[in-house]
């Protein structure tokens, strides 16, 4: 019989409980850490040896012409729309798995969470018989638990061994889509559960000896509804990163090993060096912004995010705690993981654009939260419609960083106010004009318009809140594939602007029907209905919010068949006062709406947003609202009740005295409307939320958090949140009915009981 020490048995143990891991779920020691890898041997060794920092530049400079080569590779041949229209990235990572580099114009949050699944794979399959890393392995994955921005996106993943030693990580990542979730398109505001978002891949090995593996393909193609689109987006992720080892072998035969690893491992330690010194000159203190989600995509409810960042030497702190709770049965939640990238997103395309898009942005910075609140949930959270706060932490920076940036002599960028951050798009689904089914998104969602900026007015339908540079569609080629048909596209929503001194730029209308198909539908996934998405900055106003317009119960192209002139002109504004189709149904809804059959001819219309002005609209240059009235941006009325601004409406001449005038009567009207700030807080200070408002956060104290749930409005400890679960809106919506009808039956049983106490009395007489 043996027998072992203490020690041998500990390590006994240990050892049968790491062969026996019943499930290796995300692990939270990779999920919660977005800081650098310490130095490997390999690098430590490499840059001892010194290396020449003109070299470092023109490999960095190879490695970018490498990653934009793959990058165009997808965007060429992808099947997604995601593909055509620029929602991918192609990235470079160290052997550790830290994220180096990526594509000149590629999605930053994509790769920005890639590394997560990648350090997963290093750490729990390297060294497991049964799965390896090896050269020509390709590893997949999409579940945002594990890493990612939410289920819909793909991830292809290979690692890069140069003369029998692992170099370094290739990756190329495709918002897809349909995923075979409970609602098709990729993005079910229905989801309730993480087990109705569709297929949730941990990362696991896809390809081996560069070859797909086809009997995971084919399981893979048999969870979805587009089972075409998942095996050629699979294919070309391969190729793509393929072509990138392919240059980046070529980079090492060239310069060799170690000033391919150095030039990777130097790239992170300077862009960190360059982002603590950027922190050292701001100064010292804190700012702060609140902002509101006001749907759960299923019901209104106002979700705080409260943000706080404390500048101190060269430490950055973004503090999130106070925020609203997460969902146990809505899928606006998102994890930790998912959330820092939005934020290194944000950092990237808002403040510091100049920077390197490298993970090494976010080493200085210390991110705190409250764990199960909304921008932290626990893994079993619904989570399908993450974007909600992920857009939100996009902009988040802009209004707390621009206190910051605004004294600063020196300044990296323009200040600019809030970019609509929603995604406002249609998502759509079912059976196509050629018998296939199918379910995505529209490339609308690429069109956000900028927040003002300090010095000009914001650009119109720049780019996506998540990404510089993006494509918002062809038409033209979605209705060659789908029945979709735009009956209004992208027309600048007049009025629909965030002012000041200098204007947001605006978004533009989406006005879709579908035609042809005996089975088709659509939803939305957009909040801010209720109220603004994007913040105005230092006086400007916010944007306005945006409802989701239809017009049911017609059918628009037997109405033009019968009067070509039925509408004049697609607008929204117009159609919706006007309401020239008879007999249609015409309303005003959430954004928020859940996947909804579209019948041939019916009419939805949404609008993508403004950004939010800068600066006091009595301060604009009177010559730049004559230039939007000329471009048809705005209406007479707003240009005289906003800006304030005398002029000839036919001639559009300003009366540069008049104008001076009133807004000088402007001035003092506000003069006397204010209140000194002791006095203004004691009317509307409040000691908790109204009671009438679903309300979900922190209110005067972050330490006690406010939800709804089940109906009744509760508070719970900040440190220890359970979740809000919320009714289901239909059983909400029956039991209304069941009590106007119960109202409306009392009458008549009181009128009965009448009768049969008449007839009893006759009986008696």
């Amino acid at each position: 019989m043996n027998v072992h020490s203490k020690d041998e048995e500990r390590a006994l143990r240990e050892k049968f409980l790491a062969d026996n891991t019943l499930f290796l779920g995300p692990d939270p020691e990779i999920m919660r850490n977005h800081g650098l890898s310490p130095r490997s041997a390999m690098e430590d060794a490499a840059i001892a040896k010194g290396l020449d920092p003109h070299q470092i530049h023109h490999v960095r400079g190879l490695i970018n012409s490498a990653l934009s080569e793959a990058y165009e590779m997808v965007n060429q041949m992808g099947a997604a729309p995601g593909a055509k229209w620029g929602d991918l990235v192609t990235g470079v990572y160290t052997a550790q798995g830290d994220l180096a580099m990526i594509a000149p114009y590629g999605i930053i949050a994509f790769a920005a969470c890639c590394f997560y699944p990648i350090r997963f794979i290093i750490k729990y399959f390297t060294h497991d018989k049964s799965v390896g890393v090896r050269d020509g392995d390709g590893f997949i994955h999409n579940d945002a638990r594990y890493g990612g921005i939410h289920n819909t996106d793909q991830s292809m993943m290979m690692p890069l061994y140069y003369q029998g030693e692992l170099v370094c990580w290739l990756s190329s990542t495709i918002h897809e889509g349909e995923n075979g979730a409970c609602e098709p398109g990729g993005l079910p505001a229905a989801a309730e559960s993480k087990y109705d978002e569709g297929i949730k891949m941990s990362p696991f090995k896809v390809v081996e000896n560069f070859e797909l593996k086809r009997d995971l393909v084919t399981f893979l193609q048999n969870s979805v509804r587009d089972p075409k689109l998942q095996l050629e987006d699979m294919k070309v992720k391969l190729h793509a990163v393929m072509r990138l080892r392919e240059r980046m072998l070529a980079i090492l035969d060239q310069f060799g090993r170690d000033l391919v690893v150095g030039t990777l491992r130097q790239h992170l330690e300077d862009t960190e060096a360059e982002m603590r010194r950027r922190i050292r000159e701001l100064p010292d203190g804190t700012t702060r912004v609140l902002q509101f989600m006001d749907s759960s995509l299923r019901e209104n409810a106002m979700q705080k995010i409260a943000c706080a960042i404390t500048v101190k030497g060269d430490r950055m702190t973004l503090d999130f705690r106070g925020s609203a709770p997460q969902f146990l049965n809505r899928s606006v939640n998102t994890n930790i993981a998912s959330f820092k990238a939005a934020l290194c997103t944000g950092l990237l395309q808002n403040i510091w654009p100049d920077l390197p898009h490298t993970m090494a942005v976010l080493s200085p910075i210390e991110i705190l939260t409250d764990r199960n609140s909304i921008l932290d949930a626990e893994g079993e959270m619904p989570q399908a419609m993450s974007l909600m706060p992920l857009f939100k932490g996009c902009v988040v920076w802009t209004i707390p960083m621009a206190k910051f940036n605004y004294s600063l002599p020196h300044r990296y960028s323009a200040i600019v106010a809030s970019q609509y951050d929603q995604a406002a798009t249609f998502i759509y689904g079912g059976l196509t004009q050629h018998g296939e089914i199918t379910g995505n998104f529209c490339a609308d969602i690429n069109g956000n318009g900028q927040g003002a900026r300090s010095h000009a007015d914001g650009e119109h339908s720049i780019s996506p809140v998540f990404g510089f540079m993006a494509d918002s569609g062809e038409h033209e080629i979605n209705e060659e594939d789908t029945p979709i048909i735009r009956l209004g596209a992208q027309r600048l929503a007049k009025d629909r602007i965030g002012w000041g001194k200098y204007r947001a730029g605006m978004g533009y209308e989406q006005i879709a029907t579908a035609r042809g198909t005996p089975m088709w539908g659509f939803m939305t996934g957009c909040e801010g209905s209720k109220f603004p998405s994007a913040q105005g900055l230092f006086g400007g106003y916010s944007c306005p919010s945006y409802q989701l317009m239809k017009i049911k119960g017609i059918n628009i192209f037997e109405e033009l068949e019968k009067n070509p002139k039925v509408v004049e002109v697609f607008d929204i504004v117009e159609l919706m006062n006007k309401q020239p189709i008879k007999g249609g149904k015409y309303s005003s809804n959430d954004m928020g709406m859940t996947f909804e059959v579209c019948n041939d001819g019916e009419i939805y219309m949404i609008c993508q947003g403004s950004g939010g002005g800068y600066g006091d609209v009595l301060e604009r240059d009177p010559k730049l609202v004559m230039k939007d009235l000329a471009e048809d941006l705005m209406s007479h009325e707003n240009a005289r009740d906003i800006y304030k601004v005398v002029y000839d409406e036919k001639t559009l001449v300003v009366d540069e005295a008049a104008t001076q005038a009133l807004r000088a009567k402007a001035r003092q009207e506000r003069i006397k409307r204010g209140k000194p700030f002791d006095e203004f807080c004691r009317k509307w200070i409040t000691p908790e939320p109204p009671k009438n408002i679903p309300y979900f956060g922190s209110w005067d104290d972050p330490k006690v958090i406010y939800a709804t749930t089940y109906g009744q409005r509760v508070t719970m400890p900040a440190d220890a949140l359970q979740g809000a679960f919320m009714l289901n809106p239909k059983d909400l919506r029956i039991a209304e009915l069941e009590a106007q009808v119960a109202a409306l039956q009392k009458p008549s049983r009181s009128a009965a009981k009448k009768t049969v106490a008449k007839k009893a009395a006759k009986k008696t007489r």
